[in-house]
């Protein structure tokens, strides 16, 4: 049997559309256990709110107050995509009405944000709770996680992981929430893009206890989009290198989180290097992954082509291929499966802790980028 879990989403942009359409498309799925059906819709933005009553036929609430849609005792789980400044009001209210909750990162603008958050889901164990991180449900990251947890690498030589786009490559694109620090947060890129590239690291227990950070803000003005000029205070790129400790005396985990990184639309990459083996994927060739075993001798690097090879199993044959919107449906997948008991076939979506580590990272970071020096990660017990 299938169960049917019904859902609110709070913020109806970009991530909350991607949701309706993997909900849209659930058919495409052959085992979750469950599927989600959207009743309740909650934006302030009447446009976007009209966008879903017209498109998904399930929704027969719609609203501008979301007090309103967790007040609603049909909703029984909700997406969350608002901006950061929201997410520690929301997202409590939400944990209070007794929902389950899948919120967007960073999970709260900053660490006391993040805490507050934390302490609200410790008080509601019944609730399933997650942070929305999509991309390392592509086939080849899946590939790379299952490499690295079932073969003897050797000892870790460095880890680099990376989300690059060039939205802000142009400086007359007018300003936006994500470079107003009040409503972004102080992390600049880092709260934007932080958790993607530390989803993989985290989950593989690469945890670094120290952080040096560079720090970019190459536009410190943009236009406001009424004739004007408003100034840019958050980070632009960021280039973060922590050290990670082992029983052979640690290695450099490096993150980089760019919005200025010309050439790249929106790629994610991971590259793990090992003394006997090593792998890498990159979204820049979404059907392929690398690997390489060294035993002496030639040092040669193997490339696989996957095809679609998803997590959870669907109707598409593995010759085709898979792309950013079967990797939202995937996480969705992931998170649905958990809801109704499931272990999301051992790659389940980031948990509140690992948002709360990164923040610890994040904050570590901002702290040695703005300084010069080498920070402590002070992780919570």
């Amino acid at each position: 049997m299938t169960k049917s879990i019904k859902f609110g989403i709070i913020g109806c942009g970009l991530m909350g559309r991607e949701f309706a359409s993997a909900a849209a498309r659930w058919l495409h799925l052959t085992d979750v256990g469950g599927k989600p059906e959207i009743v309740a819709v909650c934006d302030i933005n009447p446009e976007l709110n009209a966008w879903f009553s017209n498109n998904v036929p399930s929704v027969v609430q719609v609203t501008q107050d979301y007090r309103e849609l967790l007040a609603n005792k049909q909703v029984e789980a909700v997406y969350c995509a608002v901006p950061h400044n929201l997410h520690q009001k929301i997202y409590i209210d939400i944990l209070a009405a007794g929902k389950h909750l899948l919120g967007e990162k960073p999970f709260g603008i900053d660490a006391t944000a993040n805490t507050k958050i934390l302490k609200a889901i410790n008080s509601k164990p019944e609730l399933m709770v997650r942070c929305s991180s999509e991309i390392p449900y592509y086939p080849g990251a899946q590939k790379l996680v299952n490499f690295i947890n079932s073969e003897n690498i050797g000892e870790i030589i460095e880890v680099e992981a990376a989300l690059l786009h060039s939205s802000d490559l142009n400086p007359d694109k007018p300003i936006n929430w994500k470079r107003t620090e009040k409503i972004n947060g102080e992390y600049g890129c880092m709260g934007d893009l932080g958790m993607h590239v530390l989803h993989v690291p985290l989950r593989l227990g690469w945890k670094p206890a120290t952080v040096s950070a560079s720090l970019v803000n190459r536009f410190r003005t943009r236009p406001d989009g009424r004739g004007g000029t408003a100034d840019c205070k958050t980070w632009d790129n960021a280039t973060i290198t922590g050290h990670v400790p082992d029983a052979e005396g640690g290695f450099p985990l490096v993150l980089k989180t760019w919005r200025i990184a010309p050439g790249h639309a929106n790629t994610w990459s991971i590259r793990v290097l090992g003394t006997k083996k090593s792998a890498f994927f990159s979204t820049q060739n979404p059907r392929q992954w690398q690997f390489m075993e060294y035993k002496g001798g030639a040092q040669t690097w193997q490339i696989e082509d996957l095809g679609f090879q998803s997590l959870f199993p669907t109707i598409s044959a593995g010759i085709f291929e898979f792309g950013f919107s079967d990797a939202i449906q995937q996480m969705w997948a992931a998170f649905i499966n958990e809801i109704v008991g499931g272990n999301a076939r051992g790659f389940h979506c980031v948990t509140p802790i690992e948002a709360a580590e990164q923040h610890a990272i994040l904050t570590a970071a901002l702290i040695a980028g703005k300084t010069g020096t080498v920070s402590n990660v002070t992780y919570s017990k």
